[in-house]
């Protein structure tokens, strides 16, 4: 994002929030749409004792981490994270980072599971192998990315979310700011 004043930084946020999309595939839904659906799928899965898998790379996993909280503290949902240092790093180096998180979506997913990706490219090997391994688990996939609208991670995802960004920071923020308003409501399904 260029120099601005901080109510101009704020103006664009709202714009791109205004932008943000969201798909079951390539079909388009509306956003609201797509919140209730995600809803329904964190309410099902809640209810079933099923587990949602939070992942991410650098900010994204941070946004993940954040999520994981408020999933389990509002929304008494099992959410974990999967990027541990010590088994993310073991992994890693036994396997290779692109293959890391497959491995521990592969040990750790069931079927009635989600793997709900963050990554604000769309591009990481990491996160396409994740969703690939979930899809051999039977867990269902939820996706959030940003910048190019052809990014290969949009499409992956039972449902899917887009933020139309190319700034990382701002793509992070929306993903965050997103996944908090699920979160609440959530929260008052319980």
């Amino acid at each position: 994002m260029n120099a601005c004043t901080l109510g101009e930084a704020a103006s664009r946020f709202s714009s791109l929030l205004d932008g943000l999309e969201c798909a079951q595939g390539e079909r388009a839904l509306r956003l609201d749409d797509g919140v209730e659906h995600l809803l329904d799928m964190l309410a099902t899965l809640r209810n079933a004792g099923a587990s949602v898998f939070v992942l991410g790379n650098g900010g994204s996993a941070a946004v993940a981490a954040h999520i994981q909280n408020d999933l389990v503290n509002k929304g008494r949902v099992r959410a974990q994270v999967l990027h541990e240092p010590s088994l993310l790093t073991c992994m890693s180096n036994d396997f290779g980072y692109d293959d890391a998180f497959a491995r521990l979506v592969g040990l750790y997913a069931r079927h009635g599971d989600l793997l709900l990706t963050i990554s604000s490219s769309g591009k990481s090997a990491n996160m396409l192998n994740a969703v690939a391994a979930a899809r051999r688990s039977g867990a269902s996939v939820v996706t959030l990315s940003g910048f190019t609208p052809g990014n290969p991670l949009r499409t992956r995802g039972d449902l899917n979310f887009w933020s139309p960004s190319d700034d990382y920071g701002e793509v992070e923020i929306s993903h965050l700011f997103l996944l908090h308003y699920v979160a609440d409501r959530l929260a008052e399904r319980a």
